[in-house]
């Protein structure tokens, strides 16, 4: 596979480096990065916003071979929080190191997995005290899963053929649902707007999910935003 940096695709680099920036705002991260790979493309890609120094550090090293927030997320299908990682030869290396640089050991990987096999991971880290984190972490949990959907379906979708094959044939009712969850109602709450049964509401966003290959409907709501199946409120 070749690497693509989306630094290097024309207009990319500041509507993708901004979103990353953004999300490190919004949820009072320090840094965020994203990796993904695209088997039907034959590519990679990668993000950032550490420094050049430890890019360069970091890629020199072969650090990706041994980094245990990496190798974790890609075994898991929830997010990895990195404090409950083993502190084992491989993350001391990688984290001894990465203090020097001004990067804490705090954070946490989310990994996203599309229909066609693409796979990427959304990194974030904060350099707190464990206590800090906890709260940070209980904080932005339920957000930053779509936040990950959401930037990954970007990416992926910037490649022609992926674009083709991602059309997901969600029934009106299901964009529906998905609507009223975006604008922030409950099941019962659009059970109620609908005139329709809240176990109705929940299989029709239990369909939507299958079909967004979302494993929660929070993800769903990210990924049918990033597609422009519905649009945030």
């Amino acid at each position: 596979m070749d690497l693509h940096s989306l630094h290097d695709i024309p207009h990319s680099e500041e509507r993708f480096t901004g979103y990353l920036k953004e999300i490190c705002e919004t949820f009072e991260f320090d840094d965020a990065a994203y990796a993904g790979i695209n088997p039907v493309g034959g590519t990679m890609h990668a993000i950032v916003t550490y420094n050049e120094d430890w890019q360069n550090h970091y890629q020199e090293n072969g650090l990706h071979l041994i980094d245990p927030t990496l190798h974790s997320a890609m075994r898991s299908v929830a997010p990895v929080d990195w404090s409950r990682l083993g502190r084992n030869a491989n993350f001391r290396k990688v984290f001894d190191t990465a203090r020097d640089f001004g990067i804490g050991e705090f954070g946490m990987t989310v990994p996203i997995r599309g229909p066609y096999g693409e796979f990427g991971m959304l990194s974030v880290t904060r350099d707190c005290d464990a206590a800090t984190w906890k709260k940070l972490k209980r904080n932005v949990i339920a957000d930053i899963q779509p936040v990950a959907a959401h930037i990954h379906d970007h990416v992926m979708g910037s490649e022609p053929l992926t674009k083709f094959l991602h059309h997901p044939n969600l029934s009106r009712r299901e964009k529906e649902i998905l609507q009223w969850i975006a604008a922030g109602k409950s099941q019962q709450d659009i059970a109620d707007i609908l005139c329709i049964s809240s176990r109705t509401v929940e299989v029709h966003l239990r369909s939507a999910r299958q079909k967004l290959f979302a494993l929660t409907t929070a993800q769903a709501v990210g990924r049918a935003i990033g597609m422009s199946i519905i649009y945030p409120s």
